[in-house]
């Protein structure tokens, strides 16, 4: 069983990513993770609630020690409402510091609480809901174990030959100013694999990824800019022993994602490299296998 997140839900938010992430929750997109913001325009604490419903429980919950993050996330249970199309389901939300309690009733789009960063964010990671759902049957409290996501939305594929401007740094990340979102604000898009779909994941840096709105092709190789990446299984794309290089020198690898907003660009994941704004630079991936 699947079930598909509509349009009203996904277009509130600026960007939105199945399978970036190294937690288990996302395998196969069984977890979304949905940005109000974005790292360009500093990173937002607004906690825009996904759906509408009532508040069945809030949890405080012990996070991975990170030196830069506090010990402990959140965790928000909701009951989504009876208009709604995941009616009769849970929606579990976590990286929110709710302001709200059980009992309490939402609507969609309205305040959840505050964003944190707790120890399940990677340093270059933009704050995020992590959002599941499931069942009644299903345990609530899991970090694993919820439905596979459908999106209701379509999501434009972008070429990118691999090169760009840098337009903004920080001390983890290098955002590219390609591919430029042809529409900001009137739809969502994301680098386009080649032969069609649009890439989604950490390459390589955590294990898979996904390929979204990919045609019924039988070929499993995924490629970008005719550099083999990984092999897909439907959707969901296992990573080959790859390293991503940025101006012929290896970084930890691309963030890649869903978007609507302006800013939308490559964005290169760099902890061991600093680049300037105005650098230009020419991403490829290399086998492993290759001298």
């Amino acid at each position: 069983m699947a079930v598909t997140l509509p349009e009203p839900v996904l277009a509130q938010y600026e960007r939105f990513s199945l399978y970036n992430s190294p937690y288990p929750a996302h395998d196969g997109g069984c977890a979304i993770d949905l940005y109000p913001g974005t790292l360009v325009d500093g990173r937002t604490t607004a906690a825009p609630s996904p759906v509408a419903g009532t508040v069945r429980e809030t949890r405080t919950v012990r996070a991975p020690p990170k030196p830069y993050a506090p010990e402990h996330d959140h965790l928000i249970l909701l009951e989504p409402a009876d208009s709604s199309l995941l009616a009769g389901l849970t929606v579990r939300i976590l990286h929110v510091e709710p302001s709200v309690a059980a009992g309490d009733i939402v609507e969609r789009g309205e305040s959840l609480g505050r964003l944190v960063r707790a120890g399940f964010f990677a340093p270059w990671v933009d704050n995020h809901l992590h959002v599941g759902v499931r069942s009644p049957d299903q345990n609530p409290y899991r970090a694993s174990g919820s439905l596979p996501i459908e999106l209701g939305v379509s999501v434009r594929p972008l070429a990118w030959d691999g090169t760009g401007r840098v337009v903004a740094t920080g001390d983890t990340y290098a955002v590219l100013d390609a591919p430029t979102h042809p529409a900001p604000g009137a739809g969502f898009a994301g680098v386009r694999a080649d032969g069609g779909g649009v890439l989604d994941g950490g390459l390589p840096h955590y294990e898979g990824g996904g390929v979204l709105e990919r045609d019924d092709d039988p070929n499993p190789v995924v490629a970008l800019n005719g550099d083999r990446v990984g092999i897909a299984d439907g959707r969901t794309i296992t990573w080959d022993d790859v390293t991503v290089l940025a101006n012929d020198e290896p970084i930890t690898g691309l963030s890649l994602f869903c978007a609507q907003d302006g800013d939308f660009g490559a964005k290169l994941i760099c902890p061991e490299r600093s680049f300037a704004v105005g650098d230009r630079v020419q991403v490829r991936i290399r086998s492993s296998d290759r001298d």
